[in-house]
């Protein structure tokens, strides 16, 4: 053996040890509001406590912690703690990337280890709408960032005629709408369209339907209770899947279904997560992030519905163009890509 190799690996251990349980911290700073009153300015632990009311031994471990881990800054001179401008932005900013609320899906899909374990036995799936409300929260909440940022500036702007149908006033289907952050996105950019949403999982209608009531925008949106290949209405044009055909058992049936609500001319907005085709080359950060959540939610939800697929969150884009030309789409183009995901133009 190479004990150079050995030492490497264990430095490597080292860290991903750490970083399991330092999630807990930043979702303990996440709930209790800790990044955005450290954002204020530089504090010991003593004047961090009489800022938001929690207890000084406490707050002394959970502010080196996170200097340690490079979420937060320590001022040798004055040990005083502080977020850079950068740090503030990404886990305080309440239109930055929101990283805490990936650690919540991370630690609610942990929870189900028992549970995935014992599938690994007997191949049996577990559904999305089995896990519990930090799942859903923290996916809408870890995914919003790139939708406000990208969706109706980039990504709707990226298809062919699709923007000028919507600002003259056009249909949409959102289809697995989850808590309704796209739909909402939509209704809000597009005041002469409506919005069909709709989503297997009720608790998330529910949450979906009070955050339209929320932004003004529920009399451009109704919400459905309904499977992917079984959502209402026809002659939409454009109907929107974000980061969900590779959740499916079906995703052929589903995109079937997408197809035959089209109008003629209409287009299937399709967003997956960045994943390329070979194998090796999603041995990435970005890949492992995304295998981790495909074991612990895709892979279990898919293998919990009829179907005979499981795609996972890794698919890559031949696997997803061989999806569409199987449900009968003639014309398929990446329009546009970010670090966390491909968009994909489909078209009947």
């Amino acid at each position: 053996m190479d004990h150079e190799k050995i030492g490497a690996f264990l430095g490597q251990f080292v860290l991903d040890a750490g970083a399991v349980g330092a999630a807990g911290g930043v979702v303990v700073g996440h709930r209790l509001g800790l990044y955005r009153a450290l954002a204020e300015g530089p504090a010991t632990p003593e004047e961090f406590a009489s800022r938001t009311g929690c207890a000084p031994r406490y707050l002394t471990e959970w502010l080196r912690g996170q200097a340690a881990g490079g979420y937060a800054t320590y001022d040798g001179a004055t040990g005083r703690f502080f977020l850079t401008e950068e740090q503030a932005f990404c886990l305080a900013d309440p239109d930055g990337p929101n990283l805490p609320a990936a650690f919540l899906v991370v630690l609610g899909y942990l929870r189900d280890e028992p549970r995935l374990t014992e599938a690994f036995r007997t191949g049996e799936g577990i559904g999305w709408h089995e896990h519990g409300d930090d799942v859903f929260v923290g996916t809408d909440a870890f995914y919003r960032a790139g939708y406000v940022t990208e969706l109706v500036q980039t990504w709707i702007p990226a298809l062919e005629d699709v923007e000028a149908k919507l600002t003259a006033g056009g249909r949409v289907a959102d289809v697995g709408c989850g808590l309704g952050t796209t739909s909402v996105l939509m209704a809000r950019a597009f005041p002469r369209s409506t919005v069909s949403a709709s989503d297997y999982h009720a608790e998330s209608i529910e949450r979906a339907r009070k955050q339209a009531a929320d932004a003004g925008v529920a009399d451009r949106i109704s919400f459905e209770v309904a499977p992917a290949d079984g959502f209402p209405g026809s002659g939409y044009d454009l109907v929107t899947t974000f980061d969900a055909l590779h959740d499916m058992g079906d995703p052929v049936g589903a995109a079937r279904r997408v197809r035959e609500s089209l109008a003629p001319d209409g287009t299937w907005l399709l967003v997956e997560p960045y994943a390329p085709d070979d194998v090796a080359d999603t041995f990435t950060p970005v890949g492992r992030l995304y295998y981790a959540g495909s074991l612990f939610l895709c892979v279990p939800n898919a293998l919990s519905q009829a179907g005979g697929h499981a795609l996972g969150a890794q698919a890559g884009e031949a696997a997803i163009r061989q999806v569409t030309a199987e449900a009968g789409f003639t014309r398929f183009r990446r329009a546009a890509q970010t670090p966390f995901n491909l968009i994909y133009e489909v078209r009947p």
